[in-house]
């Protein structure tokens, strides 16, 4: 996920300029539309217009509700700390994580211990974004529980692997991990590389891998031993399938948003992939003008595309959804991690938002669950606003789709909260159980260095019911603090 704000003097100069001379809007008219206009999926799913105008009135339906928490009882992550260089003891912001998971996605129990890696750094360094990792024993669901290994990299490791992606790489952001069958720990996350304009860097983000080799040294103490296999795995192609971050920003147009990250995990058929957050490239309904005569992208019916599209024209929003085109990527892999092959996206939100983050994918009772995090603020549709937070959901009979959206619209949860509260949360993640057919959903709490006391921590889990396309979240079903399993009880 994508937490750097890349503003420097030419991006502001470049986006003021999009805004005074970009953002004039054409006069297309409504007769127009059917005359250019053109229906083409390229064969993937969409996340359509009509079905996030519908979701705005589903929004407020007690079903896709986030539940309400108690402020006074969210505790920060206690062993979120850190050294800095002149030997102060900083205490740490911790947002996205991601639980150690079979291949299922179900939790991984590690020699009696529950893993999770998460994002974790300085709050008055917005630059500083690692992954660190935390674990606890399997049985006490408490905050306290947790402690913390460390950073998983050394800042050198990015120099021994011999990779010329990863000598670029500045922070370390979002992914997921593997227990394997051999009983090692697979982690993925995303490389991002350096932003400046004036060398022709952008930002880079790359799919990544490494072995996590851990040891028990204490009863209670796991103790991170380095890392091995650290390489690239991907970082877009020629630019036909998914954008390139060159491609993205060939013309320095900085509204422009690139995504290439959160590596998913799954397996299927004894195969192995990972599914990602991207944007189309040039040969699956790619950006620009033309997207918007696409009725694909719109939903069903000439009358509700002509009555869109002349509203798009006349939105301010209109440049930002000429931009918009969201994807989640899929390649295959070999089994020593390299790419195998690239795959077209499995669900695009091409006008909609360029913004699907977090991608989760798991098999469960013969379908397929793909979830999405956005944001109301990334969105262009009408009746969405900045306080909007979505955890989205489809499902399909086979990995590659086509995937159907789950409550009509797709929505599967909603949060409407001032950032500023210290109970607002982002980065929902549903994770499958072994011994219920409930489902946890865990997320992060309170905004990166709002608050002097308050972190960003582990939210309290909640539960989430599933059924094929319906789900629901479960009255009174809040857990503690970062709970990754339930047992039924």
């Amino acid at each position: 996920m994508n937490y750097h704000q890349f503003v420097t003097k030419a991006t502001v100069v470049s986006l003021s300029a999009s805004i005074l001379f970009g953002g004039i809007i054409t006069s297309a008219s409504a007769n127009e539309a059917p005359e250019k206009g053109y229906k083409e999926t390229y064969g993937t799913s969409q996340i359509t217009r009509q079905d996030m105008k519908n979701m705005v009135g589903q929004q407020q339906d007690a079903q896709f509700k986030v539940p309400s928490f108690d402020a006074s009882s969210i505790k920060n992550v206690e062993s979120a700390t850190k050294i800095d260089e002149n030997g102060n003891e900083i205490k740490m912001d911790v947002w996205d994580t991601w639980p150690l998971q079979n291949a299922d996605g179900t939790v991984a129990e590690y020699n009696g211990y529950h893993i999770v890696f998460g994002l974790a750094g300085d709050p008055e360094n917005a630059n500083d974004t690692f992954i660190y990792m935390f674990y606890k024993k399997v049985g006490d669901d408490s905050i306290d529980a947790w402690k913390n290994a460390g950073r998983v990299f050394d800042d050198e490791d990015k120099y021994k692997a011999n990779d010329e992606t990863l000598k670029g790489q500045v922070e370390e952001w979002s992914g997921s991990a593997l227990y394997t069958e051999d009983g090692d720990i697979r982690l993925f996350y995303t490389n991002r590389g350096d932003f400046n304009e004036s060398k022709g860097l952008f930002g880079r983000q790359s799919l990544t891998t490494a072995q996590v080799n851990i040891s028990e040294q204490t009863s209670n103490k796991l103790n991170i031993d380095g890392v091995k296999d650290h390489k690239s795995i991907y970082s877009g192609g020629d630019g036909d399938t998914y954008e390139t971050v060159g491609k993205a920003f060939e013309d320095r147009n900085f509204m422009n948003n690139h995504t290439l990250r959160d590596p998913h995990y799954i397996e299927d058929g004894g195969k192995k992939y990972l599914v990602f957050e991207a944007n189309t490239g040039t040969e699956y309904g790619y950006s620009g003008e033309d997207s918007l005569y696409n009725r694909a992208y719109y939903g069903n019916g000439m009358n509700f595309f002509k009555k869109e599209f002349q509203a798009l024209q006349e939105s301010p929003k209109k440049d930002l959804a000429e931009l918009a085109n969201g994807a989640m990527g899929i390649i295959e892999i070999n089994d020593d991690y390299t790419i195998k092959k690239e795959m077209k996206p499995l669900l695009v939100s091409n006008t909609v938002t360029d913004e699907i983050e977090r991608p989760n994918i798991f098999k469960k009772d013969g379908k397929f669950y793909l979830f999405t995090s956005t944001r109301g603020s990334k969105m262009t549709i009408e009746g969405t606003d900045d306080e909007d937070i979505y955890m989205l959901g489809y499902v399909a009979d086979s990995l590659t789709g086509p995937f159907k959206p789950m409550n009509k619209t797709g929505i599967v949860l909603h949060q409407d909260l001032d950032p500023n509260d210290v109970t607002w949360t982002y980065a929902h993640y549903v994770i499958p159980q072994k011994e219920s057919d409930k489902f946890v959903v865990t997320s992060y709490m309170t905004n990166r260095g709002y608050f002097q006391d308050h972190k960003s921590t582990f939210a309290p889990s909640f539960l989430l019911d599933i059924n094929n396309k319906k789900s629901s979240v479960v009255e009174n079903g809040i857990l503690e603090q970062g709970q990754i399993t339930y047992d039924g009880q």
